[in-house]
């Protein structure tokens, strides 16, 4: 599968409608940006079942800021809507597929305990203060 370009209108869609969402935060002028490309390209073609969508930071800087990108690449990893994974830096071919394979391993239900057991603790802290 294809790289697919992710924009302000089309992110949020493509989070809520796809399990495992690689996003990876880039600038033309970037050069970890263009060393990681071919690697993230290379996943792509041989992960149909994931969804790699690329961010163009200058082209979409409203996005990049509600992402909170303070440097490139930034790389996040959704699955199930979740918020799994997130790294600055281009990563080499080997560490780039450990990673994949490590979120697709994952126990979503035990990540989803423990955000609700992290949430709860929040919330207890806050009503004591």
């Amino acid at each position: 599968m294809a790289t697919i370009e992710l924009t302000a209108q089309n992110f949020g869609e493509t989070i809520q409608q796809n399990g495992t969402v690689v996003v990876d935060f880039w600038a033309e002028w970037c050069g970890p940006c263009k060393q990681f490309a071919p690697t993230f390209e290379k996943a792509a073609q041989e992960n149909p079942d994931i969804t790699f969508g690329k961010v163009d930071t200058d082209a979409e800087q409203q996005l990049a800021g509600q992402a909170q990108i303070t440097s490139i690449p930034t790389l996040m990893v959704f699955r199930d809507q979740i918020l799994v994974h997130r790294s600055s830096g281009a990563l080499p071919p080997a560490q780039f597929n450990q990673l994949l394979t490590a979120v697709n391993d994952l126990d979503m239900d035990q990540v989803r305990k423990e955000i609700a057991e992290q949430e709860a603790a929040k919330a207890a802290d806050g009503a004591e203060v």
